[in-house]
């Protein structure tokens, strides 16, 4: 054996032996080497990650977000963890996740099985259903009444697909109007560049609340997705476990209670939906 094909041998060698030190290092080893924690947010997903009048994100998962930084740091031993907030898109957080450009995503993203196969959830952290706002006095007295109509959606949603499921299934026969964000959808539907705005019940009744004209708009008693939403990451056993962990005590002990009064108290008190998965979520330690 020449020298060359020894060297060589010593090399692959030395790989197998390394074995999982040799691969990347965690999201949490990471955290604790940087002291730094980057969060996601979204601009306009009210009252779950928007930007408030000073500038800064705001909002029930914003808050969460915080909280789990709190108890990050303390896991870590850190005396400070610097917390960078990094704006997304519905389009793009998935892309910021993949790039390392975010840590940890703070919106309203929902669990699929298909996502789950590409990233980590933490637990529950609401539930809903996407249905359509009108403009007052124009909500069809039947879905046949959509036929040839136009929906405005935000691309990259589930929302999006699960329309596209019923366009294509004849069920709906209406056309997509696809707009970047909610506000997009909104003025859409307020210009009658469209018929109806499609998305998550709470998104549709905040964000019209939020335009100061909300009594221009009614909101469909119908609901045809289900929404499971959690704080996304990548994969990461050990990040999710300490995620999971801070969510866990929250519900478990209640304090989870002002936290969610002070995004959703004006729309009155949880449904029993919302009850019922905080209950199966406060997970014993």
């Amino acid at each position: 054996m020449n020298k060359k094909s020894m060297i060589g041998l010593t090399f692959v060698a030395a790989l197998a032996l390394a074995g999982p030190a040799a691969a990347a290092e965690s999201t949490l080893d990471q955290i604790k080497s940087s002291k730094t924690l980057r969060l996601g947010y979204r601009e306009g997903s009210i009252p779950f990650s928007f930007v408030g009048d000073d500038k800064q994100p705001r909002g029930y998962s914003i808050d969460l977000c915080k909280i789990v930084a709190e108890d990050l740091a303390k896991q870590l031993k850190l005396e400070k963890l610097d917390v960078q907030w990094v704006p997304v898109t519905a389009q793009n957080r998935f892309d910021a996740l993949k790039s390392r450009k975010i840590d940890l995503e703070c919106g309203n993203t929902t669990q699929t099985l298909s996502r789950r196969a590409d990233f980590d959830f933490s637990l529950m952290t609401y539930v809903d259903g996407a249905s359509l706002l009108f403009r007052k006095g124009e909500i069809p007295a039947n879905s046949d009444h959509l036929t040839g109509q136009r929906i405005a959606v935000v691309a990259g949603t589930t929302t999006e697909k699960a329309l596209e499921a019923l366009g294509a299934s004849a069920k709906l026969g209406a056309s997509l109007v696809r707009v970047p964000d909610h506000g997009a959808a909104l003025k859409a539907l307020s210009e009658k560049q469209a018929t109806a705005y499609a998305a998550d019940r709470t998104v549709l009744v905040t964000t019209a609340l939020a335009s100061g004209s909300g009594k221009e708009f009614e909101l469909s008693s119908a609901q045809f997705t289900y929404e499971p939403y959690g704080l996304t990451m990548r994969i990461d056993p050990a990040l999710r476990l300490a995620v999971d962990r801070t969510l866990a005590r929250l519900y478990r002990s209640g304090e989870i209670v002002p936290v969610f009064q002070r995004w959703f108290g004006p729309l009155g008190n949880p449904g029993e939906a919302i009850k019922v998965m905080f209950l199966l979520n406060g997970l014993p330690e």
